[in-house]
C-alpha cells in the first residue's frame, strides 16, 4: 500500500472511531456542545470549512483515481493478456484487488467525512433545541404558575365577594326587620295617639257638659237663694 492510501486508510479508521464516539448514547448533545465550545475549536473554526472542503476534494480525487484503476484492471483486454501467463494473471488480480480496496477506502472515507460533519451539526442543533425547549418549558411553567396564582386570586376574590354579598343580604334582612319593627311601633304609637286624642276629645266634651251642668246648678242655686231671701223678707 502506497503512502497516500495508507494515510487514507488511517483517516478512515479515525473517522470510524470518531463517528462511533459521537454516536455513544450516554454522552448527551449538551455535553458535546460544551466540548465543541472549547477554545481550541474556536481557534480552529476559521479554518474548519476550508479544511472540510479541501478534504472532500482530496477524497473525491482519490475516489475517482480508484474508479479509474478499477475500470483499468476490469476490462476484457487485460484479462485476455493475463490468461497467457499465470504470474501475470495473479499480478493483474492483485492490482485489481488493490484498486477495489482503494475504491472502498476512499469511498467510505468520503461518506464518513460527510456523515461526521452532519452528526456534529445535528448534535449542535439538538443541544440548541434542548436549551430553547428548556427555556420555553421554564416560561411555560412560569405562565402556568402565574395562571394558577391568578385563578387562586380570582377564587379568593370571588369567595370574598360572595361573603360580602351574604353579609350585605344579612344586613339588608336585619334592616328590613328593623324597619318592620319600627313601622309596627310607629303604627302602635299612631293608634295610641289617636286613642289619646279620642279620649281627650271625650274628656273635653265631658268637661264641657260638666261645666254646663255646673253653670245650670249654679244658676238654680242662685235662684233658690234669691227665692229663699225673698221669702225671708216677707215673713219678717
Amino acid at each position: 500500500m502506497t503512502l497516500q492510501w495508507t494515510a487514507v486508510a488511517f483517516f478512515l479508521y479515525a473517522e470510524i472511531a470518531v463517528n462511533l464516539i459521537l454516536c455513544l448514547p450516554f454522552i448527551s448533545a449538551r455535553r458535546w456542545r460544551f466540548v465543541f465550545s472549547w477554545r481550541i475549536w474556536n481557534w480552529l473554526s476559521p479554518y474548519w470549512n476550508k479544511c472540510f472542503f479541501t478534504m472532500i476534494m482530496v477524497l473525491v480525487v482519490l475516489f475517482l483515481d480508484a474508479v479509474r484503476e478499477v475500470q483499468k484492471y476490469s476490462g476484457p483486454d487485460p484479462m485476455h493478456d493475463a490468461k497467457l501467463s499465470p504470474n501475470l494473471f495473479d499480478h493483474h488480480h492483485m492490482k485489481l484487488f488493490r484498486a477495489q480496496r482503494n475504491l472502498y477506502i476512499s469511498g467510505f472515507s468520503l461518506f464518513l467525512w460527510l456523515i461526521m460533519r452532519r452528526i456534529v451539526t445535528l448534535l449542535n442543533q439538538v443541544a440548541v433545541t434542548l436549551d430553547n425547549s428548556a427555556g420555553l418549558q421554564a416560561q411555560v411553567d412560569g405562565a402556568v404558575k402565574a395562571a394558577k396564582q391568578h385563578q387562586e386570586d380570582n377564587l379568593t376574590l370571588k369567595k370574598a365577594l360572595l361573603d360580602e354579598e351574604k353579609s350585605m343580604l344579612q344586613k339588608e334582612q336585619q334592616l328590613k326587620l328593623e324597619v318592620e319593627r319600627l313601622a309596627g311601633q310607629l303604627k302602635a304609637a299612631e293608634e295610641a295617639v289617636h286613642k289619646s286624642h279620642t279620649e281627650v276629645e271625650a274628656m273635653t266634651r265631658q268637661s264641657k257638659g260638666l261645666a254646663k251642668e255646673y253653670d245650670r246648678l249654679l244658676r238654680e242655686h242662685h235662684q233658690l237663694q234669691n227665692l229663699q231671701s225673698s221669702e225671708d223678707k216677707k215673713v219678717q
